[in-house]
Formats: C-alpha cells, structure tokens, sequence
C-alpha cells in the first residue's frame, strides 16, 4: 500500500496558489508561443515569469534536468528539453509542462498549443486527449478507486482509435514533485486504492495516434518520443479529492468552477 499523505487545509491552499501561478504562467505564454519562435525562448520566459512571481521552477536541476519547463513537439510525448535550435513551424502541435514551487509548495499543470494551420487529425487528436483528462478528473471523489481513473480514458481513446502511454503516470504532488500515489492511466476497473478528501494528485494523460510505446533519446536520456514517429498529445491538472468531489487547483480558465 502506498503513504498517500492527506493535505491540511493549511496546504491545500498553499498547493492551490502554486497550481494557479503554473497555470497562469501556460496562460501567459498564448501570444508567444507561434511560427518561428524557438522552445528555448519559450522556456525563458516561462522562467522569468516564475522568477518574478516569487518561486521556482521545480523541473530545473530535478536529477539533472537541465530547464524550467518541459516542451514536447509533435512525435514528442513527455520531456521535451528546451532549446535555441527547436524551431516552432506552422502545423506544430505541443504540450508545455510547467511545475513550479511557491512557498515550498508545489502545482503542476499542461496543455496544448497548436502552431497556425494544424491538420484535422492533429486537432482530432487533441480534442480527444482533453476528452480524456476531463473524463478522468469526473473519476475524482471519495470512495471511488484510483484504477477507474484510467480505466475510462483507456476506454475512451481505444474507442477514437488512439492509445494511451502506460509508461508515464500520474502522481501526488504538492509537498514534494512526486509523491504517492501513481495515477495510472490505463488501468482495471475498480482497482488501486480508495480516494479520500485530502489527496492530492495528477491527471496527465499521454494519448498517442499511433502505437502506445516510447522510446527515449540517446543523446539526451530525457526527451520521450512515440516509437513510430506519429503524433502525442498530453493535457494535465492537479485536482484535490473534496468531501463531496473534485477541485480541480489549477484549472485558471474557470472550467470546473
């Protein structure tokens, strides 16, 4: 069984504004992030923003990792390193990943962004893989088990034709950047342990056009690509278990008030 720790009310809060400064900063970034700008610029900004708001970027230095955010490009699923040389070109699709830390606490959230004009199967995909995220947070109150969570995306995208990465889960998070329990995203129904109010997690799933599997790059060891070269997608929230449901902490755009 894992020590799923149980938030006070004191660290919820703590948690909430860490995850609503992380989604603002995703916010921000909609006029910058177009045709020729280059991911390294991108994550720049999203480190000043932080900076200037008074807390840290978590992934910078996390076992070596090198920027303040993660920026994935197409065939990229997760942990895309930021840099001068990844130029964004119409018809890029791409997920930026941003965990910061404020007050010692920390929120974790990404999106999508679509370069100009994107193909209807790049858009079809995206649509989906929000679909997904949605379908799992409604998985989110006490006494549900955390194996449904995965079991209604998994079943959602095999029925667009799509498929869901088991290889990168979602996870606790908010007194440290990963912490119990793994939110998995393809699971069996009605499996895992049972949500309580208190917990504190992610939801992220990566849903793939093509095959589910991954494959890491040499030269880096970070960047995680399909193993078919086609398109991923990923969305991700922090959500709180309530005493009647979910809040979801960093939703800034006022989905799920």
């Amino acid at each position: 069984m894992s020590k799923i720790i149980i938030k006070t009310e004191e660290q919820i809060e703590g948690i909430r504004q860490s995850c609503q400064l992380a989604g603002k900063c995703l916010q921000m970034l909609e006029s910058y992030v177009k045709e020729g700008v280059s991911t390294g610029r991108i994550d720049m900004l999203i480190s000043e923003y932080i900076r200037d708001h008074h807390a840290k970027a978590a992934t910078l230095g996390y076992n070596g990792y090198p920027k303040s955010s993660c920026i994935s490009v197409n065939d990229v699923v997760c942990h895309g390193i930021p840099a001068a040389d990844v130029i964004l070109r119409d018809g890029d699709i791409l997920n930026i990943d941003i965990t910061t830390i404020l007050n010692g606490y920390f929120g974790d959230t990404s999106r999508m962004y679509s370069i100009g004009t994107v193909t209807a199967e790049a858009q079809r995909l995206i649509a989906a893989t929000k679909h997904c995220l949605e379908l799992g947070i409604r998985e989110v109150y006490p006494g549900n088990r955390f194996g449904n969570i995965g079991f209604v995306i998994n079943r959602y995208a095999r029925s667009q034709n799509y498929t869901v990465v088991y290889e990168y889960c979602g996870h606790g998070v908010g007194l440290q950047f990963h912490e119990d329990p793994q939110v998995d995203h393809v699971a069996r129904r009605d499996s895992g342990e049972l949500m309580k109010p208190g917990m504190v997690f992610t939801i992220e799933p990566m849903i793939n056009a093509g095959k589910s599997g991954t494959k890491l790059d040499k030269s880096d060891g970070w960047t995680a690509r399909t193993k078919d070269g086609k398109l991923s997608a990923q969305y991700e929230h922090t959500v709180l278990v309530t005493s009647d449901g979910v809040d979801v902490l960093s939703d800034v755009e006022g989905e799920w008030t």
